[in-house]
């Protein structure tokens, strides 16, 4: 027990003692016991009321002096408030310090509460999304950046990729991030990309005007060599071998300089607003008809299993997104091995995969492979006749029609590439009976 606690005790039982001899010595007792309980009350209650008073008054006013024990809770609580102020000081110093670095940051950051509601924001956010931060506090954020994009990205959820959004001023940029943190709060992150955009811009005009201007003196060359093979067609040794390489080099800079284009016209181009309805039977025949051929110098077999869903969307972009993969499988598969493609739709998703029995790839490859010139092995894939590009334009094509593309590959043991379409894609057959697969 705390010294001044046992102190006041003693005290209060001497208290009652005292008033009850006095009490016994009238001849009673007990009115005396009552009489010195009432006291000690009565004693307590002053003490209360003064603290009471000193507490209403505030903590800065003089402290009183009520002695023992009470005495040790007046000090202790005058210091732990102190104490909470000291705190409380370098707590605000520390925010203010943060809210005058936020300030002078050239991103816009805007902190939102539940249900969106803009609690603060830095200077920049008036520039980069169209705020102005005395007005538009305690205001909904949606109503103030009006972009539907936006909307729909803020309800969505999932904030792993950044939004791309028009600024408040033309022609700017804004690369624009959300951070949930706390209890359902957002930290909103935008950035003025628009240099980036237009040296991006300027890079895919570049590549497209390069690989127009090479198609020409591509095609005169390929021509000429035509004719030089058919002029030494009946000669043996060096010349009709170099003439061989020419028109094999010739060849692959045609195809590098194809699938630039097409992925220029891919990157440039808006997708089509009315999109088609793709005939998934027909497009996996001749699908199916490309692996035939490709690997029929090599023993490679080819199956097929088909559904009769079909696709909505734009059949030349599908058709060489799919045969890219088609290709791809062909290229590393080797001799009697196996190509499989598949069209199904599973959980209301469309899925069409391509399956091959070739030498795999290494799980730290896969988040790289849609990269352009980005190959497992540089070696190898030159070899096989590939430009680097394939996959890219791969993942260009589906992010146009909402999709997406996954990978499952080991070593020694093969990959498969799927392309899975949103439920919004897929166009239900008019007879629900399944077809039977292509021929093979």
């Amino acid at each position: 027990m705390h010294p001044e606690l046992r102190r006041e005790w003693w005290v209060a039982v001497a208290i009652i003692t005292i008033a009850g001899l006095l009490g016994a010595l009238a001849g009673a007792p007990l009115a005396g016991v009552a009489a010195g309980l009432g006291l000690v009350v009565i004693l307590l209650l002053r003490k209360l009321a003064r603290l009471h008073g000193w507490l209403a008054r505030g903590r800065g006013s003089p402290i009183p002096e009520l002695g023992g024990l009470w005495d040790e809770i007046i000090r202790e609580a005058h210091r732990q408030d102190r104490d909470s102020a000291r705190h409380k000081e370098r707590l605000t110093g520390l925010f203010d310090r943060l809210q005058a670095a936020a300030s002078v940051m050239p991103d816009a950051m805007v902190v939102l509460t539940r249900h969106d509601v803009i609690e603060w924001a830095n200077p920049p956010a008036e520039r980069l999304l169209g705020l102005r931060v005395e007005r538009d506090i305690g205001a909904r954020i949606v109503h103030l950046v009006r972009d539907p994009v936006f909307g729909d990205y803020l309800a969505a959820g999932d904030y792993r990729e950044p939004l791309i959004l028009n600024g408040p001023v033309e022609p700017m940029a804004v690369a624009l991030q959300i951070i949930p943190f706390g209890a359902n709060e957002k930290l909103v992150m935008a950035r003025d990309i628009t240099h980036v955009r237009q040296l991006e811009e300027m890079r895919q005009h570049f590549v497209a005007d390069v690989s127009h201007e090479l198609r020409t003196p591509l095609t005169v060359l390929q021509g000429f060599l035509e004719t030089f093979a058919d002029l030494f067609e009946d000669q043996e040794g060096e010349v009709r071998s170099s003439i061989a390489l020419m028109r094999e080099q010739v060849e692959r800079m045609r195809r590098l300089v194809d699938d630039l284009l097409a992925l220029s016209r891919l990157e440039t181009t808006p997708a089509r607003a009315h999109d088609e309805t793709v005939d998934m039977g027909t497009l996996l025949k001749g699908l199916t008809d490309i692996a035939i051929v490709l690997g029929a110098d090599r023993g490679q077999r080819v199956e097929v299993e088909g559904c009769a869903a079909n696709l909505v969307g734009n059949l030349e972009e599908l058709r060489s997104a799919f045969t890219n993969l088609v290709q791809n499988a062909v290229r590393h598969t080797p001799a009697g091995g196996l190509i499989r493609l598949t069209w199904r739709v599973d959980a209301g998703e469309g899925r069409f995969a391509v399956a091959d029995t070739g030498e795999g790839i290494a799980e730290r490859h896969i988040p790289f492979l849609t990269q352009r010139f980005y190959r497992v092995d540089s070696g190898r894939s030159r070899a096989a006749g590939g430009t680097g590009l394939g996959l890219a334009i791969v993942a260009k094509v589906l992010l146009r029609h909402d999709a997406r593309l996954t990978v499952e590959s080991a070593l020694g043991r093969g990959s498969t590439f799927t392309c899975v379409f949103p439920s919004s894609r897929i166009k239900p057959p008019a007879d629900p009976s399944p077809p039977s697969p292509p021929p093979v």
